[in-house]
């Protein structure tokens, strides 16, 4: 139980469409006579569990499962097809492993443990998530996430396995951000303005918040009465809630004694029988009382303004960085581009001296060249012309 004290579970959204899609798919294609709200998925989850701080779960698949209702000893699933899909999904992204199972829940059931011990031949410490595909609370998030371990029992018996609850959030890419954006704003009414919509989240934030505190009202009470045991974990818990509430002091002590002694002393002497020196007295504590109000209430005030300005501090100095990061990457983006442009021209340069070198030495290549056939042509002529006159001389010495 230890090293999962600090562990959280991060759920992509993908996960979520591909629950509800398989859950959607097999109850369409069912032709059973069964109760379709007992009807429930299993599937594969894939993710990086080697962070045991955050496990990540980015992807899921289907797996054929079948279970009688009526007797949860008995059901079916298929390993093999785990097998064969698993050496597919290697070739797609080996990063993913296989981490746990879902199923559509909403609740634990009775073989869940057995179906945990059949994933433990592909993962050591498989994860369960829980998706309530037929959720109606818009406030919190339909998934739960548990983990299998060994129960030591304080009377010295036998341990035995149970799930311990594991929080989960979700949490998506960059990507997988932009298409759930799409899809809320096709699901969103079009005619709620943004001050309707924030109005909106502001009052389901403060319904669950007062649920929440409703339950824990409750959890105290019942502590109280014994009607549960005591745990040194959730009162730990809930004392870190508390501190982090602004520093509020209510009535004084002697504020509450002086209020009592005024009560006291009204129900002693009766409406008739008060004397003036006590109704001095009774009027001095009052306005001593109202003035320790109004200045406790201005400490209340206070504490929510050094609260509240504390909270704005931190955001003003991360959105002073933010900027100054910011300017920074746009000043080394003007000076890559000015280095670029330089360089660029000066290639530019070189390449039309290089381009002019080159014509202007074809160029004394071709005019050598035409006045070595000029030579040539000329050369020619006078052979021509010797030839031409030693057959005269030969035809007058034969003459």
């Amino acid at each position: 139980m230890s090293q999962y004290e600090h562990t959280t579970v991060s759920v992509a959204p993908l996960v979520l469409l591909s629950v509800v899609d398989h859950y959607e798919r097999i109850l369409k294609t069912s032709t059973t006579s069964t109760n379709s709200a007992n009807k429930r998925v299993v599937g594969v989850i894939l993710g990086d569990s080697s962070d045991k701080s955050l496990i990540k779960i980015t992807n899921s698949f289907a797996i054929p499962f079948e279970e009688d209702e009526k007797n949860p000893n008995i059901w079916f699933l298929d390993h093999n097809f785990i097998d064969s899909m698993m050496e597919m999904f290697k070739k797609i992204n080996a990063k993913e492993k296989l981490i746990g199972w879902y199923h559509s829940g909403p609740k634990l059931r009775q073989n869940d443990l057995k179906i945990n011990e059949i994933l433990k031949s592909f993962t050591p410490n498989p994860l369960l998530l829980i998706v309530d595909v037929n959720s109606t609370d818009k406030i919190d998030i339909p998934t739960d996430c548990y983990v299998a371990i060994e129960e030591i029992k304080e009377d010295g018996s036998s341990s035995e396995k149970t799930f311990l609850h594991l929080p989960s959030i979700i949490q998506a890419e960059e990507a997988e951000e932009i298409g759930v954006e799409h899809l809320l704003r096709d699901i969103r009414d079009q005619a709620c303005g943004n001050l309707a919509l924030n109005l909106t989240n502001n009052f389901r934030s403060l319904t669950s918040l007062s649920e929440r505190l409703t339950n824990v009202v409750s959890y105290i009470n019942r502590v109280i009465a014994g009607e549960l045991p005591i745990n040194n974990v959730i009162l730990g818990k809930l004392q870190d809630i508390f501190n982090l509430f602004p520093n509020i002091s209510g009535l004084s002590e002697g504020t509450l004694g002086s209020m009592r002694k005024k009560k006291e002393a009204i129900a002693a002497a009766g409406t008739e029988g008060v004397s003036q020196q006590i109704l001095k007295e009774i009027d001095s504590e009052a306005r001593a009382t109202t003035e320790t109000i109004e200045s406790e209430s201005k400490q209340l005030s206070n504490a929510f303004n050094v609260k509240t300005n504390d909270e704005l501090m931190l955001l003003y100095v991360s959105s002073l960085v933010r900027s100054i990061i910011a300017f920074h990457d746009l000043i080394d983006n003007k000076i890559e581009n000015q280095r670029f442009n330089e360089k660029e021209t000066t290639e530019g340069g070189k390449n039309e001296q290089e381009a002019k070198d080159e014509a202007g030495s074809e160029s004394k290549k071709g005019e050598g060249e035409g006045e070595e056939e000029v030579e040539g042509e000329e050369g020619e002529e006078g052979d021509n012309k010797r030839t031409t006159t030693s057959e005269s001389t030969k035809k007058e010495d034969n003459k």
